[in-house]
């Protein structure tokens, strides 16, 4: 099982992000945007990933990782359960989210140009 604490120095770890408290739930932000909270009473984080991102991390293993149940979940926000997914999921989730939540401009200052 990967701990809360793991979770929060991975997000961390990730450029100019800040922990912030959201309603009842940690939040991960770049930019003031979350990109990642914590659920700590199920044990799962939540991410925000594209479409086509979430489609690809959720056909990994449907029981470590799934789509928020409802609208949320629908526009890609997405469980990942910390008692069954692999560290470097997680990590790779991570960075996917906050890629897709920061701007080119931030992405092209800490990664470069993206290819298209």
């Amino acid at each position: 099982m990967i701990s809360i604490e793991q979770v929060r120095k991975a997000a961390l770890s990730l450029p100019e992000t800040e922990e912030k408290p959201h309603f009842h739930l940690t939040s991960f932000r770049v930019k003031n945007k979350i990109f990642a909270t914590i659920h700590a009473d199920k044990n799962y984080v939540m991410v925000k990933l594209s479409a086509i991102d979430q489609s690809v991390f959720c056909a990994y293993d449907k029981e470590a990782i799934f789509p928020v149940p409802g609208g949320w979940g629908k526009n890609g926000a997405t469980f990942i359960n910390l008692k069954k997914v692999k560290k470097s999921m997680l990590l790779d989730a991570l960075s996917t989210a906050w890629r897709t939540t920061a701007s080119p401009k931030l992405i092209e200052k800490y990664f470069g140009k993206e290819k298209s």
